[in-house]
C-alpha cells in the first residue's frame, strides 16, 4: 500500500479512460466540439447538455485566515487540493455504454465518431444525482455512511546510482541513504532561485545535518562547499528521459495511475458514490513557502501511516494500514467532512483528505456561503449606520474596532490573525495592521483625507492602495496613531476574536469573509449591468463580463504575476492580428474589384460574385474584432488572478443568470470543471436572478 504518489496531471487522465474506453485518443476534442457546431442537429443536442448539466466539481475555497484551524475535530476552513474532473461512478457507465451500442448500430452510417461520442455526456447529465432537490441534514450532520480505502502514500526513496557522486570541497563523498535523500531535493532546486536565499540555505542545512550520521556532520561543516552538480545534472536528465517516454511506457503509467484512481480515488457516501480529490499524500522535500518565509528551506518530513487519523462511519470496513504499520487513530465523525488527517512538520498545521469539490457536501457547503452573503446584503445599511456612529464613541476599543469593520466592508480586507512571531511570513490583515503599514495625507491628488496603505497579505502577495475616507474616520486614524511606534499596533485595543464576535451579535454567520463575498458579488452584479450593451455580440460581451470580474479581482486584491510566456504568446497574437489585417485588406480589394466587375457585366454571376465577396469581408471582419478583444483581454488581465474571485467570492448565479439572459453560451464562462462545480447554480438560476 506504500505506492507511488505520481504527478496529478496523470491522475487527472482517469476520466477519458473511465468515460470512454475505446475513445480515449480524442477525448481532449470535447472543448472544441462545444465550440464548433457546424450542423444544426449537432447544436440542438448540445444545447440539451448544456441545459441538463448536472454535478461536478470546483476548486477549494479561499478563506479568509491565514493560521490553520487550531483543533482537528473541527472541519477545516482550507478544502485542501485541487482535482481534475472524474467520472462519478461504475453504475453510470454501464448503461450508458450499452445505450451507445445501440444507437450506433442502428445510425452507423448517419453518425460521425464525434456526433456518438456526445452522446455519452448527455447520458451521464441525465443520470447525475441533484442533491440540492433533496431534504438536507439536520444541522452539523455531514453524512451518515462514510468508507473509503484510505491515501496513497509516497514511495519509498531510490538511492541514487553509484556513477551520480556528490562532492565536498571537492572531494567525492558518499552519503548515507538519509543524507543522501535530504541532498537531492537541494540538486532538484539547485537552479531555483531559492536555493540562492540566505535564509533557505541556513534553514536546509540545520534540517540537513539532523539526517547525517555522526561522520557525515563532523566532516560536512559548509553549505558553500558541498557540489551538488552530478546530482543536478542528473535529475534534468531523468526529467528529459521521462519526455522522450515511449507511447507504450506513457501508457503503462497512465494504466498505473488509472489502477490507483479506480481504488483509493472513490469512496461511498450516504449510498452515492463520490470522487475523493487528493488521495495521494504529499512526498517528503522542502518547505518553500510564500514571499520571504521564515521557514522556507526547512525538511518537509515523510507521512507515515503512524501520523495518520482515519475517518469514516462505524459500520463501515476500516481501511487496512500498509503491512508492518498501524494507523495513529480512526475515528468516526459525522460532524467533520474530511476523510484523513495528519499534521505536517513544519507548522504543525493539520492536513486533510477531502472529497472533489464536485461533492454534496462542498456543493452544499458553497452554497451556503453565497446565501449567508445574501442575508448580509438585507442588514448591511443597518450595520453601516451602526459603525459609522460607533466612530463618535467614548469608548477607543469601540472606535477602533468601527474603524476596522469600516475598512472591512469598503476595502475587503482580511480580518487577519495572531501568530507568533518569527513563525510565519510578516503578513497582516485588518486587525493586525500595524502604524507602519499606513501613512496619512489631509491631502493627495487632488482628494482629501487619503490613507495610503502598503503591506503584505495573505501568501505575501503586497497590498498597495490610496483611499480617500470619510473625515472621521481620518481624524480617528490620526489619534490611533498618537504616540506610537512604526511597529505598535495600530487597532492595539483590537484582534480578530473581538471582532468576531461583534460580527457574530450583528448577524448569525457574519465575518469578515461574508463580507467579501457580499461584495465581491454585489460589484459584480452592479458592473454587469453598468458593462453589458445590448448591441454588443458575444465576444464583446465576454470581454465586458470578464471587465467586470477584474473589478472585483481588483477589489479583493487577486493579483498574480505575469506569466512567464505572456509576451511571447502578446507577440504571436499580434502577427495573426496583423496578418488578419492584410488579410481583410485583400478581401475589401477582391470586393471592390467584383463590384467594378458587376457594373460592366450586369450578370447574375457577376451580383452573386459581390455577394459572396461582401460576406467574406464581413466574416474577417469579425474574426479580426475577435483577435482584437482577445488582445485587449490579455493586456488587461495579465496582472490580475480572475479565476480566485470568480470560484471562490462571486454568487455563480449572477453568472448563470447573465448568460441565459443575453445567450451567451455557459461554457463560455466556466469551463468544464466549473461547470460541474456550480451545476446547483446552473440548475437553479433564471435570467432574472438578483443576488
Amino acid at each position: 500500500m506504500l505506492l507511488s504518489c505520481s504527478e496529478h496531471k496523470d491522475s487527472s487522465e482517469k476520466k477519458h479512460k473511465d468515460k470512454e474506453k475505446t475513445k480515449h485518443k480524442d477525448g481532449s476534442s470535447e472543448k472544441h466540439k462545444d465550440k464548433h457546431k457546424d450542423k444544426d442537429k449537432e447544436k440542438r443536442k448540445e444545447e440539451k447538455v448544456g441545459v441538463s448539466y448536472r454535478g461536478g466539481k470546483m476548486k477549494p475555497p479561499f478563506f479568509v485566515s491565514f493560521c490553520s484551524p487550531p483543533r482537528i475535530k473541527d472541519e477545516p476552513d482550507d478544502d485542501g487540493f485541487y482535482a481534475s474532473p472524474k467520472e462519478d461512478s461504475k453504475p453510470l457507465k454501464r448503461p450508458r455504454e450499452d445505450d451507445d451500442k445501440a444507437k450506433k448500430a442502428k445510425n452507423k452510417d448517419k453518425k460521425s465518431p464525434e456526433a456518438d461520442k456526445r452522446k455519452k455526456p448527455k447520458k451521464e447529465e441525465e443520470q447525475k444525482w441533484k442533491w440540492w432537490e433533496e431534504e438536507r441534514y439536520p444541522e452539523g450532520i455531514k453524512w451518515k455512511f462514510l468508507e473509503h480505502k484510505g491515501p496513497v502514500f509516497a514511495p519509498p526513496y531510490e538511492p541514487l546510482p553509484e556513477n551520480v557522486k556528490f562532492y565536498y570541497d571537492g572531494k567525492v563523498m558518499k552519503l548515507s541513504t538519509k543524507a543522501e535523500e535530504v541532498a537531492t531535493f537541494f540538486a532538484k532546486m539547485l537552479d531555483h532561485e531559492y536555493t540562492t536565499k540566505e535564509i533557505f540555505r541556513k534553514n536546509f542545512f540545520k534540517d540537513w545535518r539532523k539526517e547525517m550520521t555522526s561522520e557525515e556532520k563532523s566532516t560536512i561543516t559548509s553549505l558553500s562547499k558541498c557540489d551538488f552538480t552530478h546530482m543536478s545534472q542528473y535529475f534534468k536528465a531523468q526529467t528529459e528521459a521521462r519526455k522522450q517516454m515511449s507511447k507504450e511506457e506513457k501508457q503503462k503509467i497512465k494504466e498505473e495511475n488509472e489502477r490507483l484512481l479506480k481504488e483509493y480515488g472513490y469512496c461511498v457516501m450516504d449510498n452515492h458514490k463520490e470522487r475523493i480529490a487528493n488521495f495521494k499524500i504529499e512526498p517528503p522535500g522542502l518547505f518553500r513557502g510564500r514571499g520571504n518565509h521564515p521557514k522556507m528551506g526547512m525538511l518537509k518530513r515523510r507521512i507515515m501511516p503512524e501520523d495518520i487519523i482515519i475517518n469514516c462511519s462505524k459500520d463501515s470496513k476500516v481501511p487496512p494500514p500498509p503491512p508492518g504499520h498501524k494507523w495513529k487513530e480512526v475515528r468516526h465523525d459525522n460532524k467533520v467532512t474530511w476523510l484523513v488527517s495528519w499534521t505536517e512538520n513544519i507548522q504543525g498545521s493539520i492536513k486533510y483528505i477531502m472529497l472533489n469539490p464536485s461533492s454534496r457536501i462542498k456543493g452544499e457547503k458553497d452554497w451556503q456561503k453565497y446565501e449567508t452573503a445574501r442575508r448580509l446584503k438585507k442588514c448591511v445599511d443597518k450595520i453601516r449606520n451602526q459603525y459609522r456612529e460607533d466612530w463618535k464613541s467614548k469608548e477607543m476599543k469601540v472606535r477602533q474596532r468601527a474603524v476596522a469593520l469600516y475598512f472591512i466592508d469598503k476595502l475587503a480586507l482580511r480580518a487577519g490573525n495572531e501568530k507568533e512571531e518569527g513563525e510565519t511570513a510578516d503578513t497582516v490583515g485588518c486587525c493586525s495592521l500595524r502604524v507602519e503599514h499606513i501613512k496619512l495625507h489631509p491631502e493627495l491628488d487632488g482628494q482629501e483625507y487619503v490613507v495610503e496603505f502598503d503591506f503584505l497579505g495573505k501568501d505575501s502577495i503586497r497590498y498597495y492602495n490610496k483611499v480617500p475616507v470619510e473625515k472621521r474616520v481620518f481624524k480617528n486614524l490620526q489619534l490611533f496613531m498618537e504616540n506610537k511606534q512604526p511597529e505598535d499596533d495600530l487597532f492595539d485595543r483590537l484582534n480578530t476574536s473581538i471582532l468576531n464576535k461583534h460580527l457574530q451579535d450583528l448577524m448569525e454567520g457574519l465575518t469578515a469573509k461574508v463580507f467579501r463575498t457580499y461584495n465581491a458579488s454585489i460589484t459584480l452584479q452592479q458592473q454587469l449591468k453598468e458593462l453589458t450593451n445590448p448591441d454588443d455580440n458575444i465576444p464583446a460581451k465576454i470581454l465586458s463580463y470578464n471587465r467586470a470580474n477584474r473589478a472585483v479581482a481588483i477589489l479583493c486584491n487577486h493579483q498574480r504575476a505575469p506569466p512567464k510566456t505572456f509576451e511571447k504568446s502578446m507577440m504571436n497574437l499580434q502577427s495573426k492580428i496583423d496578418a488578419k489585417k492584410e488579410q481583410l485588406a485583400d478581401a475589401r480589394r477582391e470586393l471592390k474589384s467584383a463590384k467594378a466587375d458587376a457594373k460592366v457585366r450586369r450578370d447574375e454571376k457577376s451580383k452573386k460574385a459581390v455577394e459572396s465577396k461582401k460576406k467574406a469581408v464581413q466574416r474577417i471582419e469579425e474574426q479580426l474584432m475577435k483577435l482584437e478583444v482577445q488582445a485587449t483581454d490579455r493586456e488587461e488581465n495579465k496582472q490580475i488572478a480572475l479565476s480566485t474571485s470568480k470560484l471562490n467570492y462571486l454568487d455563480p448565479r449572477i453568472s448563470v443568470a447573465w448568460c441565459k439572459k443575453w445567450g451567451i453560451p455557459i461554457e463560455k464562462i466556466y469551463n468544464k470543471t466549473q461547470r460541474e462545480k456550480f451545476a446547483w447554480a446552473i440548475d437553479m438560476a433564471e435570467e432574472d436572478y438578483e443576488f
